[in-house]
């Protein structure tokens, strides 16, 4: 655990889940004086176990130097909440956990590199993926922010130890200061609109830790869209800065890219991809190209990095190979994809597999799947659930489609017509929210493995 210590004397802490008890722990270890307050009187019993003064923060107590914001409370849109309207009036700066963790840094035993990761799509694999290279390098890594453990929760950092943090669109807005050693923008797509009014409005809260970031940084850019080429093009206007181009799409200006399965620089092949489960696709290969500059500029050994490629796990719920049904005419084979919340995270998979008996719904993104339509002839038969069932079903026309409304309907159903059909891949890729029939991602996607589960114990498998 970090410990927050000389910063402050007393702190004001907002919203009391993951990030903020454990922002309490941090500033209570390290001898400040916090005052919390969350809705949840169970959580904040929690905070008061570890020292807080449990009391609202409307108004705000007296001799309050910082307000610690949880990260889904609305900071400027649709409207701030009243208590950041109140800390503002008071002149109270807001910040977030990575804004203590900066400061704290200071504090460390030992010089640490930061790596910080963005983007729309593929943060959390590229994160991961990022970790498990250095690791495989010799490094000492700390692997959280928005993946797995809150940064805070970390350790304070010891000789050769890396952060690798993933970070939400949220988390930079409460950082104004955050300056990571090397900073990773993957993609761009519209997301979180109603938090930050505009897509002008989330790109920019992208691209607060690039403006920030300290001569001898490095910035790392994915430029396969107009709106990310443009932003390349602004950090290559600083020259105290290192700036990289990376594509999943072979574009001629990156200096790491995908093509073909492999991944490659402008001398040419350096890893073979196809033959990784864990990272098939254009769009893994981005995270791949992400991830292998982001090693290298922290100091790895590029031979040291190609052999660490092969090791790597993937994450649950991205892309994830969950087994494969032997029939007479062919194999079926099962991809859990439930981290495919929008549409943009669905047609990685969709363009990743042919034959697809494809298992999509639940709370629908603005926009639906119409930007799918031109992976509607890789779709064999689509299966329908959750509350987008009826609006999916317009928008796939006369692509074969099943409105199965629930999951443990569409497995069975999508398991009989790929064996009967000769096999092909059943991928759970759904493109909305979970929240109309499950409580997050992680439980969907458990329930569908659970279902595949039952499938290949009935019919037999590889698994």
């Amino acid at each position: 655990m970090i410990k927050i210590t000389a910063l402050y004397t007393h702190v004001a802490v907002f919203g009391l889940g993951i990030t903020g008890i454990e922002a309490v722990r941090a500033l209570r270890a390290g001898g400040v004086k916090v005052t919390a307050w969350d809705d949840d009187e169970k959580k904040c019993k929690v905070a008061a176990d570890l020292g807080a003064v449990i009391q609202e923060l409307i108004p705000m107590p007296e001799g309050v130097e910082a307000l610690v914001l949880s990260p889904g409370v609305p900071l400027t849109h649709p409207t701030p909440h009243k208590v950041v309207t109140v800390a503002e009036e008071a002149s109270i700066p807001i910040i977030g956990d990575m804004e203590l963790f900066q400061k704290a840094r200071t504090t460390f035993p030992a010089p640490s590199q930061v790596i910080a990761i963005t983007g729309t799509n593929g943060k959390s694999t590229t994160a991961a993926l990022t970790a498990h290279l250095l690791t495989g390098s010799g490094f000492n890594v700390q692997l959280g922010g928005n993946i797995g453990q809150s940064v805070l929760a970390l350790s304070p950092a010891e000789e050769n130890t890396v952060y690798v943090l993933e970070l939400s669109s949220y988390q930079i807005d409460l950082s104004p200061r955050f300056s990571p050693d090397i900073a990773v923008l993957l993609n761009l797509s519209p997301d979180h609109l109603d938090r930050h009014g505009s897509m002008k409005g989330y790109i920019q809260s992208k691209w607060q830790m690039f403006e920030n970031l300290q001569p001898g940084s490095t910035a790392i850019i994915g430029v396969d869209g107009s709106d990310e080429t443009a932003l390349a093009e602004s950090a290559e206007t600083n020259d105290a800065i290192i700036s990289v181009r990376i594509s999943g799409q072979a574009e001629k200006t990156a200096k790491v890219f995908y093509q073909e399965g492999w991944l490659c620089d402008q001398e040419g092949p350096i890893v073979d991809l196809s033959s990784i489960a864990t990272l098939q696709g254009a769009h893994n290969g981005q995270n791949a190209a992400a991830a292998y500059v982001a090693a290298l500029s922290a100091g790895a050994a590029k031979d040291d990095i190609i052999r660490a490629f092969a090791g790597f796990q993937g994450l649950a719920h991205r892309m994830q190979p969950i087994g494969e049904i032997s029939g007479e005419d062919g194999e079926v084979r099962f991809v859990n994809d439930s981290k495919a919340t929008n549409a943009e995270a669905s047609a990685h998979a969709l363009a990743t597999y042919d034959k697809i008996y494809w298992i999509a719904g639940g709370l629908p993104k603005e926009g639906g799947i119409d930007s799918l339509r031109p992976y509607f002839d890789r779709i064999a038969c689509a299966y329908l659930i959750g509350a987008s069932s009826e609006v999916f079903s317009l928008t796939l026309s006369d692509t074969p489609h099943v409105v199965s409304k629930t999951l443990d309907k569409a497995v069975p159903q999508a398991v009989t017509d790929a064996l009967a059909a000769g096999g092909g891949v059943v991928l759970f890729s759904p493109a909305c929210a979970s929240f109309d029939q499950f409580e997050n991602f992680e439980k969907r996607g458990a329930a569908f493995c659970e279902l595949v589960n039952e499938q290949i114990s009935r019919l037999g498998a590889v698994a």
